[in-house]
């Protein structure tokens, strides 16, 4: 599989909210709860600092990533992003890609270092990823994360300096 990542387009949001809402609904990732529509997906993707996609040879998006400030004032030069696979499109290397990209747009962006807030414990496939593209942990918040089934489970925030 082939895919290339650029920035997103008004043509591309219906297949940016289906990934996105294929996420929030597995309640296992993302602490949005509520589903984006193409109104809503319009004003939030918007606003982001940038909003990629990964679209595959065919011209499928199979991927994309939001990042945008973590703070304001004297922390703004810290961002934050959020990224999304098509859960069939999973264990090919997108995610992988979209980080790398996101990485390198957040150095362009005047960013100065990324922070993940909220990584799921059991989210193994996205830590291992992180670990090995140079993100350090920082610690452990205890039940930070709840479930969509209502249990509690810890988050793991990781950084990485652009």
């Amino acid at each position: 599989m082939n895919e290339m990542i650029r920035e997103y387009s008004q043509r591309d949001i219906p297949s940016m909210v289906r990934i996105w809402n294929e996420v929030v609904e597995e309640g296992i990732a993302f602490p949005q709860e509520g589903l984006l529509n193409l109104e809503t997906a319009r004003q939030f993707f918007g606003e982001q600092t940038y909003s990629g996609v990964a679209e595959d040879s065919d011209g499928n998006i199979v991927g994309l990533y939001i990042l945008h400030p973590n703070n304001i004032g004297r922390c703004a030069h810290i961002c934050n992003a959020s990224f999304a696979v098509l859960k069939s499109k999973r264990g090919l290397h997108i995610g992988e890609m979209l980080v790398k990209d996101c990485l390198t747009k957040g150095k362009e962006c005047g960013f100065g270092v990324l922070q993940f807030n909220a990584v799921v414990r059991s989210n193994t496939h996205a830590r291992h990823l992180y670990e090995r593209l140079g993100f350090q942990q920082l610690g452990v918040i205890p039940n930070g994360f709840r479930l969509k089934n209502g249990n509690y489970e810890d988050i793991c925030p990781y950084y990485h300096e652009l």
